[in-house]
């Protein structure tokens, strides 16, 4: 079964978020945290991580950065899941921080299960 994590501290985004993806019949994790996040990453091995910017001690862009610098999770795909959507904030998601993608809240759930679904089967790889 396809594994999500889910990183936000909003714990009505994390519940509409695991709602909606279980449905699809995805296994969903939540970490409430960037630390939280980057503790499970290793344990849980999710095959997508959708990640919030502003959160308190590690925000999204420094976890994502974490993420993609560790040689164990490199490879893991990300996306930001943030209503950070100017286009500088979508240049830092993809360009400072390194993620794959950058989803724009507040969150429609058919575009939501639509763009997780196109990045399963579409990853994203990096050079």
């Amino acid at each position: 079964m396809t594994k999500i994590m889910v990183v936000d501290d909003e714990p009505d985004i994390t519940f509409i978020v695991k709602e909606t993806l279980t449905r699809e019949g995805y296994d969903v994790i939540v970490a409430n945290n960037g630390k939280e996040a980057l503790e499970k990453i290793k344990s849980e091995d999710p095959d997508l991580v959708l990640l919030d910017v502003m959160m308190p001690e590690l925000d999204g862009w420094e976890t994502c950065k974490q993420i993609k610098a560790d040689d164990d999770t490199k490879d893991t795909m990300v996306t930001m899941l943030t209503v950070k959507s100017e286009d500088e904030d979508k240049v830092k998601s993809l360009d400072y921080a390194l993620a794959d993608w950058h989803i724009n809240k507040p969150i429609d759930r058919k575009k939501l299960v639509k763009t997780v679904k196109w990045l399963l089967t579409n990853p994203i790889k990096r050079a």
